[in-house]
């Protein structure tokens, strides 16, 4: 893989028409692991229950015992919001639930 193959442009709802540029490798395995965890149904889980769920899903080569988990996690949750593959609950805490 190429150095610029190693990156992947990742959107934020919050910023419209803002892109970053992050590991694609993290994001991937991020992406992932919460598409897995992350119900269908109402109400969803919780930020903190969605990443208690899917950090032992997590690769240790990239994530040795969840380091760094929740920023990579937060940057998957915008941009698949910001993707429409995941959806908000406006409640307090906020929850998460796929499309």
């Amino acid at each position: 893989m190429t150095k610029h193959e190693d990156k992947i442009e990742i959107e934020n709802i919050n910023k419209p028409g803002h892109v970053e540029r992050v590991d694609r490798e993290k994001y991937e395995a991020m992406r992932n692991a919460l598409l897995s965890v992350l119900p269908k149904a109402l109400p969803g889980l919780t930020v903190a229950e969605a990443q208690a769920a899917l950090v032992p899903l997590l690769p240790q080569d990239l994530f040795p015992g969840g380091a760094k988990a929740g920023w990579w996690l937060k940057a998957a949750q915008l941009d698949l919001e910001a993707k429409r593959v995941i959806l908000r609950e406006k409640t307090k805490p906020l929850r998460l639930r796929l499309a």
